[in-house]
């Protein structure tokens, strides 16, 4: 079973620029459109938004993805 993360939770995720670091801002039970991107998500499988502690862009990930701060 994957782990559950809550609005406000504190997570990191690698990219492309390495370790980066955010805060959950949104959860997604159901497909999304971001920045022309359809995005999938399901209750089973949600997608969360993070807002970057650095900078103010916004990622989608699951939460196999994330791990908590």
């Amino acid at each position: 079973m994957e782990t559950r993360f809550d609005l406000g939770d504190h997570v990191a995720w690698n990219s492309e620029a390495g370790r980066v670091s955010g805060t959950i801002v949104a959860v997604h039970l159901q497909d999304f459109d971001y920045k022309g991107h359809r995005h999938h998500a399901s209750p089973a499988r949600p997608q969360y938004e993070i807002k970057s502690d650095k900078t103010d862009h916004i990622a989608a990930h699951y939460a196999t993805a994330l791990t908590k701060l």
